[in-house]
């Protein structure tokens, strides 16, 4: 993966907007989803692994044990993809990863946590139209048909109906792949968010490893902590903020708690928040 070290909004700019004229459609239509990160250390690990020793084989418990206390009328479809969104969605431990097609959103996670001022941020730029073309056959077909690059729920069910069924296909093929799928609008968040989720073959794929082997599917954008004041002011002044993110009166709450928050006070926070480089769960893109 190429990794940019950003110093200036000027070049941020031109980073995550450089590459958007699409000749085709005679459009600004950028190919890249972003996953934004408060430490540039702690970018591409999913929750699941957070939980540590076999992750791997507590996946299916936990979303077993999701889907009996959750209410069955939270999802679209009683199907694994709905369910796994929803688990997401709601800090379930899963094989997921969160992105968005907006880049300002990922640049809002990278600057939400002023505790991490006094550390590198990073934006993860994912070209999702080629990773498309590297999907299993039976994956590009649905694509293909309707004319898209991210799966949904629906077109994850025709490939496989189950995470189990999923696996053993994975396994049965020696594949490995990474797709993008967008949830079902589920609540305002996800739509405000324009997110979008990662999902990997097999539970125990390293995607640092998976995006290292093919260098042309994505590229890291290391943004200098010098830099981060500036860019969470310009995020706010553009509106791009927790009270448009997280509606409702806990992201009003949390927007205005950082809004008028001084850089003493960030430093008084981080100091009492007791951070360490050998911390697990960092603040990222939620």
């Amino acid at each position: 993966m190429q990794t940019v070290v950003i110093r200036s909004w000027s070049e941020l700019q031109d980073q995550l907007f450089g590459d958007m004229w699409n000749r085709d459609l005679r459009r600004f239509r950028s190919p890249f989803l972003f996953r934004g990160v408060g430490q540039a250390d702690f970018d591409l690990i999913p929750s699941l692994k957070r939980l540590g020793g076999s992750y791997w084989d507590l996946e299916r418990h936990v979303l077993r044990n999701f889907r009996k206390y959750a209410h069955r009328s939270t999802v679209p479809h009683d199907d694994d993809w709905n369910w796994l969104a929803l688990g997401q969605h709601h800090g379930l431990p899963t094989r997921l990863l969160d992105w968005t097609y907006s880049p300002y959103v990922a640049l809002h996670f990278a600057t939400a946590e002023i505790s991490s001022y006094d550390r590198d941020g990073a934006i993860i730029m994912a070209n999702y139209r080629q990773m498309a073309q590297s999907l299993p056959e039976g994956l590009q077909n649905p694509l293909t048909r309707n004319g898209s690059h991210v799966l949904t729920a629906e077109l994850l069910r025709e490939y496989a109906g189950s995470l189990e069924e999923l696996d053993e296909k994975s396994a049965a093929h020696g594949e490995e792949w990474v797709c993008f799928f967008e949830p079902p609008s589920l609540d305002d968040r996800i739509t405000n968010q324009f997110a979008v989720f990662s999902m990997t073959s097999h539970a125990r794929l390293d995607l640092s490893r998976w995006f290292a082997e093919r260098p042309d599917f994505a590229r890291k954008l290391v943004i200098d902590h010098a830099l981060k004041w500036e860019i969470r002011d310009k995020l706010d002044q553009a509106n791009v903020t927790e009270r448009v993110l997280f509606p409702g009166l806990d992201g009003l709450s949390r927007w205005l708690a950082r809004h008028y928050m001084s850089p003493e006070g960030a430093h008084l926070r981080a100091k009492d928040s007791g951070w360490s480089a050998q911390q697990e769960i960092p603040p990222v893109q939620e």
